[in-house]
């Protein structure tokens, strides 16, 4: 028996008054509990803005989409578009400055290998209806770990900058002493695919797998495929984290003005 995805969540009026609803909530909750950083940024205008983009965003998509997966360049100008924003959002998330283009590298180093393994093998066909959903699902979590890292990494070595010079002064180069305290916890960024891994199928059923539930999928196939994901996901978000510190450390991504007395280059 094939399941159905209308009845799940129709879209109609209702499901609108809901979703802006649960938007104002969660803007309301950000400001009552002033969740903002104390960079100055403005968290609750932040959410109802990417909102709105993501309501915006979803319309465009779906306008386009269908053009997209029937051609293959299409395809693949769909792809660098999913890249070049992943690139701009991961780059200004983590610095405010030109280098945030350098963000490309741990996205790429983690995103292609995989695609062109999957390609290679035959695993995954060259056609968008494939290509475009496992590969904007790998630079998605690749996105996500390599803000979490190099916010964390610049983060620590902003608050210990002193036990880097003392690390220095003790014989570490530059880049040894950045990267023995940026690495801890930056690779906690780790931890949410770690923690969605093991717990898959026990706490959550990611959607990839109810995805091909109510596409028609036998749970087995359905099983498989959420698993690839996984573990591909794993491997794609190890390479980001591992060089996303690496690029800290060797001065690559950072922030102006903040690096200051932990062997930063001078910027202009």
């Amino acid at each position: 028996m094939t399941l159905s995805a209308a009845p799940l969540l129709p879209v109609n009026l209702t499901l609108g008054i809901l979703l802006a609803v649960l938007l104002l909530v969660a803007a309301g909750v950000a400001y009552r509990c002033h969740l903002s950083p104390a960079d100055g940024a403005n968290r609750p205008r932040e959410i109802l803005v990417a909102g709105v983009r993501a309501a915006a965003q979803l319309a465009a998509v779906s306008l386009i989409i269908k053009w997209a997966v029937t051609d293959v360049l299409g395809t693949l100008a769909f792809l660098a578009v999913m890249f070049a924003v992943a690139v701009r959002t991961t780059g200004r998330r983590i610095t405010a400055n030109g280098t945030w283009w350098l963000a490309a590298v741990p996205l790429a180093a983690g995103v292609a290998p995989v695609v062109g393994a999957l390609l290679l093998t035959g695993l995954v066909p060259v056609k968008g209806v494939a290509l475009i959903p496992v590969t904007g699902i790998l630079i998605g979590g690749a996105l996500t770990v390599t803000v979490q890292a190099g916010r964390r990494a610049l983060d620590e070595l902003e608050q210990r900058r002193g036990e880097v010079e003392a690390a220095m002064a003790l014989g570490f180069s530059d880049r040894d002493a950045r990267t023995e305290i940026a690495r801890a916890p930056a690779s906690d960024a780790l931890l949410p695919g770690l923690d969605q891994t093991r717990t898959v199928g026990l706490v959550t059923l990611p959607g990839a797998f109810v995805g091909m539930l109510l596409g028609g999928a036998s749970p087995l196939m359905a099983g498989a495929v959420q698993l690839f994901v996984l573990i591909a996901l794993l491997a794609v978000q190890a390479v980001a984290v591992a060089l996303t510190i690496e690029l800290v450390a060797r001065h690559r991504l950072f922030r102006p003005g903040r690096d200051d007395g932990t062997g930063a280059r001078a910027t202009g």
